[in-house]
């Protein structure tokens, strides 16, 4: 047994330990009820090895408690943010000039600073995310995993179809690189192997679904990390809206976003220059940042963040004409520079949840001590690590102690007798 093979073993029960006994948060998928017609039952996912994927008992527990906001109140997602954005049209109030005809199903345009949304379109309808569901994977994995630690690359990673940034099977890659690629050029394996980083893939979308939830995006069904179509996925242009939004409080996050371009070590001796596809950035004045997405199901999907005048403006784009999105964000950005201050507002983005919702059954979230270090476990750093609901937090139990008494055989067999 080699010190390699002990150190990952001790790594692995901590990991396990600490999960099994942090405060519980929301990881499951949101609970927005499907439409008659939209997408099937969703799938079990599929776990990284050491991950588990989540039973149907746990999939409707989850979706029970995120059905709650964090007063234990019911919540209505078509009128989270004001009653005028649960209609299916357009949205908008004078006196206002003309809104410019853009070819999609659902947008909107809001104010970043006063949280005012100015205009929109079928705000709440669900449609398929495409690739602007990988910011939703930043805002959460941005906070919880070290930039410079290093993910090896597993084979789901590296198989995925379009494998974009040519993730090599079994190689090290460092976090802050695979975000680069995540949101410079839309890689769907650096997708991957980020919300691995977490411990399983499971995990990592687990997490992306609690993340919507506290932001209040319940329109939001994460199925994969980086958008590809997936059964009963789905985000709204107003969820998309509040991740951006909160997109923007991270300047960690902001910076991988609105790099233009930068250098990519696809291997020790192979680089790769990775160019910014969100061209805003350099065709509109005040293009800050922003994330393109596109597939033959879901169409052009878009969010575009810009800035002029200290005002911050964020319009974003569902199943539009592909090839055109980045120009009817521009004049959907232009009417908004125009008009912000002077139209009247059809609705608010609301804030994150101070908290999470926990199950009553389960005890606070254990808070570090006066001047604690944060836990530290592989890549991920946070004050605390967020655990499952109380089915997981048992199986995470479980794991841990099976780890524990194999620790303990392989060190009573290596002892000198």
């Amino acid at each position: 047994m080699t010190e390699r093979i002990r150190a990952t073993l001790y790594r692995s029960v901590a990991f396990l330990a600490v999960c099994s006994v942090a405060g519980p948060a929301a990881l499951s998928p949101p609970a927005r009820a499907q439409s008659p017609g939209a997408a099937g039952p969703v799938p079990s996912q599929q776990a990284a090895p050491g991950g588990g994927a989540e039973s149907q008992p746990q999939q409707a527990a989850a979706a029970a408690l995120l059905r709650q906001d964090g007063t234990g109140g019911a919540v209505d997602p078509a009128t989270v943010g004001g009653t005028e954005l649960a209609g299916g049209g357009v949205v908008v109030n004078g006196p206002a000039a003309p809104l410019p005809q853009v070819p999609a199903s659902a947008y909107v345009v809001a104010d970043a600073g006063t949280g005012q949304v100015l205009a929109a379109k079928d705000p709440h309808g669900l449609l398929r995310p495409a690739s602007t569901l990988k910011m939703l994977t930043a805002v959460t994995l941005v906070p919880l995993l070290n930039a410079d630690a290093t993910v090896v690359a597993s084979a789901q990673a590296t198989t995925v179809t379009p494998n974009i940034a040519g993730l090599v099977r079994g190689r090290p890659y460092k976090v802050s690189d695979l975000f680069y690629a995540l949101l410079l050029i839309s890689a769907n394996d650096a997708a991957i192997a980020l919300a691995q980083a977490t411990g399983s893939l499971s995990n990592g979308i687990a997490l992306m679904n609690a993340e919507a939830h506290h932001l209040q995006a319940y329109d939001v069904a994460a199925r994969d990390p980086n958008g590809l179509d997936a059964p009963g996925q789905h985000v709204s242009a107003y969820d998309l809206a509040l991740v951006a939004r909160q997109a923007l409080t991270m300047p960690a996050l902001m910076k991988y976003d609105s790099t233009r371009e930068t250098r990519f070590p696809v291997t020790a001796r192979k680089w790769e220059t990775l160019f910014n596809q969100n061209d805003l950035l350099t065709r509109y004045q005040g293009g800050i940042g922003g994330k393109i997405g596109w597939t033959s199901a879901a169409g052009a999907t878009y969010i575009g963040l810009a800035r002029r005048n200290g005002v911050t403006l964020i319009v974003t784009i569902l199943h539009c004409t592909p090839l055109t999105e980045v120009t009817y964000a521009s004049k959907l950005l232009n009417w908004g520079f125009a008009q912000d201050g002077k139209v009247r507002p059809v609705g608010t983005l609301v804030g994150p949840l101070t908290a999470a919702p926990r199950p009553t059954t389960s005890a606070p979230a254990r808070k570090p001590a006066p001047g604690q270090r944060p836990v530290t476990s592989g890549a991920i750093t946070a004050p605390t690590i967020p655990a499952g609901l109380a089915a997981a937090s048992i199986a995470l139990i479980v794991l841990a102690a099976a780890a524990a008494v194999a620790l303990i055989t392989l060190r009573r067999r290596s002892t000198p007798r």
